[in-house]
């Protein structure tokens, strides 16, 4: 179905002023874009639109999504969707469900059961990356990329073992992430901090970003530490880049904990100076303080060593808890990002069991054990044990001054990093992209419009290496997003966090419309794309 836009403001991607415009999609491109009333006869068919003083831009991109199982399970993916969001970068932290063998499935689908469910009766129809890309194939909301994640490579390869690869763990990483590029994705991530991925020394993950570089790809990390030895962690990242060739995306690029209050220019200035001398780095964030994960990725690596099973005999075991314990709270585990842990700022946000554990939900673990009269260190080991390791928590540790800062630079990206699942997960999986536009453009002035709107659409797609995405021209894909400027907000909160945002009228995904006058459609236009071979 055809569809016309009339007298829409035009921002188009590229970071130049708005213009009055009307614009044509035909076949699931834009046919045509013209001065109001200067339309081709043949595009009056179909479906009008009489934008009303409402923006038109292109699609969202979210950099940083955690929706690899919930985009096939909740097929309406109204959470991303409603917030004009048309593409998606999955594979994210290291671990996703390809490349898989049945153990490692199996695996992964209690290890990171806190990010993406475990839903019962799912069918889990593919191993490969290919096959992977041809089950979202079969109808999305949304379009998807790929990463091939790094941790579930080693899982596959090494296994859990805390230890160098050997030659021949190292030959068929090599080969199973050139298959797997070679199938579509669009490069690699890395969850630094997430076993066994951690694993990797720095040789390592060059060695297998110089196969991602020779490929076209780039390399995602989320690096070894967002608090004590930030600085470092990315430090170690761009001298990957450096040493293999292959362009860097830092992933969910923050500056958290009390030891990195207002240090976000350092990190600037080490990007600048990379940047500089001929790296190429880009990076997103979400607009919120607080972060997400698993409960259990607090743990010190060396107690999550040999996977699921062995964690679990750990935590039952009252000397290896006083061991872990005191690491994590005297110390400062690796887990924990180098810092010793503030039980206060650990809030329990979704549980695998309600019915055993969701009291806890909403409450940090400090309160909860306050209330069960027990020390904080045993309440979280008794849940992780209780919830076999299926639990997340929200990390109140960000900082207002760092945020802002890092979202003013000139290779910002944005992301979500948005959780879909648990009883309140983190707002940023339903607000993300309004809340940049409606608090940090129009309240706070941060951005202007037609920056931020370069940031979540045309900075993305060329990171991506997507040539007909990311902007409004004539032939590019119709990813099309029309909003409100005066009202585009998000409403989602941390009491709330399922509230769709506001001022988001219209949504076309591939010249269809997924989002009509405010309302979801039944349509599912997304589909996987993929790098070229």
């Amino acid at each position: 179905m055809d569809i016309v836009v009339r007298g829409a403001h035009v921002v188009d991607g590229d970071g130049g002023p708005r213009r009055r415009a009307d614009v044509g999609v035909r076949d699931g491109r834009i046919a045509e874009i013209a001065d109001p009333g200067g339309l081709s006869a043949g595009l009056s068919g179909g479906r009008t639109i009489e934008a009303d003083g409402l923006v038109l831009a292109p699609g969202f991109i979210d950099m940083h999504s955690h929706s690899d199982l919930q985009i096939l399970a909740e097929p309406e993916h109204l959470a991303k969707v409603s917030q004009g969001v048309t593409l998606e970068v999955l594979g994210q932290d290291g671990l996703s469900y390809a490349p898989v063998d049945d153990d490692a499935l199996a695996n992964l689908r209690t290890q990171i059961a806190g990010w993406n469910d475990d839903p019962a009766g799912f069918d889990w129809n593919w191993r490969s990356v290919a096959e992977y890309l041809d089950r979202l194939d079969r109808g999305i909301a949304v379009n998807a990329a790929y990463l091939v994640p790094q941790g579930t490579l080693r899982m596959l390869c090494v296994g859990y073992d805390d230890r160098p690869a050997t030659d021949a763990e190292m030959d068929r990483m090599r080969e199973l992430l050139a298959r797997s590029l070679d199938e579509g994705a669009f490069g690699m991530s890395s969850g630094l901090t997430y076993t066994p991925g951690m694993y990797a020394d720095t040789a390592e993950l060059a060695a297998l970003c110089a196969v991602v570089g020779a490929r076209g790809g780039y390399y995602s990390p989320h690096h070894r530490s967002y608090g004590a030895g930030a600085l470092e962690a990315y430090r170690e990242m761009i001298e990957v880049c450096r040493g293999s060739g292959c362009p860097l995306h830092l992933a969910h690029a923050t500056m958290n904990f009390g030891v990195n209050k207002g240090r976000a220019t350092e990190l600037l200035s080490m990007l600048d100076e990379a940047l500089d001398d001929g790296c190429d780095i880009t990076l997103d964030t979400y607009p919120y303080l607080p972060g997400s994960t698993s409960l259990h990725a607090l743990l010190p690596s060396w107690a999550t060593a040999g996977g699921v099973e062995a964690t679990l005999k750990r935590l039952r075991d009252p000397a290896q808890r006083g061991r872990i314990r005191h690491v994590m709270e005297a110390e400062g585990s690796d887990g924990c990002h180098g810092v010793p842990v503030d039980w206060e700022t650990i809030e329990i946000n979704g549980v695998r069991f309600p019915g055993r554990n969701g009291h806890l939900v909403g409450h940090s673990v400090a309160e909860s054990a306050r209330r069960a009269g027990k020390p904080a260190s045993e309440l979280y080991f008794d849940v992780l044990l209780s919830e076999q390791l299926g639990s997340s928590c929200l990390m109140h540790v960000g900082h207002e001054e760092n945020v802002q800062a890092i979202m003013r630079h000139r290779v910002h990206t944005a992301g979500s990093d948005g959780l879909l699942v648990g009883a309140r997960p983190h707002p940023r999986a339903w607000g993300t992209f309004p809340r940049y536009l409606g608090h940090y453009v129009r309240e706070l002035g941060v951005l202007t419009l037609e920056e931020c709107v370069a940031h979540m659409t045309s900075r993305p797609a060329d990171r991506l290496g997507l040539t007909d995405r990311g902007r409004v021209r004539e032939g590019f894909a119709a990813d099309l997003v029309l909003f409100d400027p005066g009202t585009v907000a998000d409403t989602a909160t941390f009491d709330e966090p399922r509230r769709q945002a506001t001022g988001i009228p219209y949504v076309v995904v591939n010249g269809v419309l997924a989002v009509d006058d405010g309302r979801r459609t039944d349509a599912l236009p997304g589909r996987a794309l993929r790098k070229p071979a």
